[in-house]
């Protein structure tokens, strides 16, 4: 689905992205993870056509992303990043049509207010469609970006910590649906601090340090010397049956 070749990148003379190359497959739940500063968020961009690579391709499905048109890359890949400042005072339920603008050539039809009211009621936000965007709090946002995005009905998603603002509760709603959609067949691109969280719910590791990557693969990638010197702090790993979990201590 998506193939990275020798991807580098650098802000400011600053090397952020070192040569990565991988491959997401279609319909795997991948968690980018790895400490602050060691490129995760860059990437999405990169994924995303926000950021040009200086090196390297993106291939999606085979096309290479910097040929496709912001309105093209919209109908295959929707993103969701950490953080969203200067928010256009709007209703929920239009901020969420807005995700379906990437189909729409003059006003929204009733088949994209259909979409978008079938996710707002998938991800619990039907009864707050109609208040304004700016009155929320954090969590219930960061529901509603996700249902933009979705409302785009992309072939993958990328999203940048997407459960940070959220409670528990939220939090096992969002990784239960993104679990769905990836089996589904889109694949979903999560870059994600918390790896005990993305070792309960994600498919596919990418293990990135210093704009490269570290380790790539299952569960089983992951072993205490190798975190120790990435996280700089003492780590143990338990695994029972199908469950692993990572302490520091």
């Amino acid at each position: 689905m998506i193939e990275l070749t020798d991807i580098r990148f650098s802000y400011n003379n600053t090397a952020v992205i070192k040569g990565i190359s991988h491959h997401f497959s279609r319909g795997s739940f991948t968690a980018v993870l790895g400490p602050n500063g060691s490129g995760k968020t860059t990437l999405l961009k990169l994924l995303n056509n926000i950021l040009k690579p200086r090196e390297g391709k993106i291939l999606l499905s085979g096309k290479d992303i910097s040929s496709l048109s912001p309105r093209q890359m919209a109908r295959h890949v929707g993103y969701v990043p950490q953080f969203q400042n200067n928010i256009f005072p709007a209703t929920v339920f239009d901020t969420v049509l807005l995700g379906r603008n990437p189909y729409i050539r003059w006003s929204p039809g009733e088949d994209d207010k259909k979409i978008a009211s079938e996710i707002l009621e998938r991800l619990h936000l039907g009864d707050i469609a109609l208040k304004n965007i700016n009155q929320l709090s954090g969590g219930q946002r960061q529901r509603v970006f996700i249902a933009r995005a979705l409302a785009q009905q992309p072939r993958v998603i990328l999203l940048d910590e997407p459960t940070a603002n959220l409670d528990i509760r939220y939090q096992h709603e969002v990784f239960e649906l993104l679990g769905k959609l990836s089996r589904s067949g889109i694949t979903v691109i999560m870059a994600i601090h918390d790896l005990n969280q993305a070792l309960n719910h994600c498919s596919e590791f990418v293990l990135m340090n210093d704009g490269m990557i570290a380790a790539r693969g299952g569960k089983d990638i992951f072993n205490e010397e190798q975190l120790e010197t990435i996280y700089k702090v003492k780590i143990r790993i338990f695994r029972e049956e199908d469950h692993t979990y990572i302490l520091p201590f």
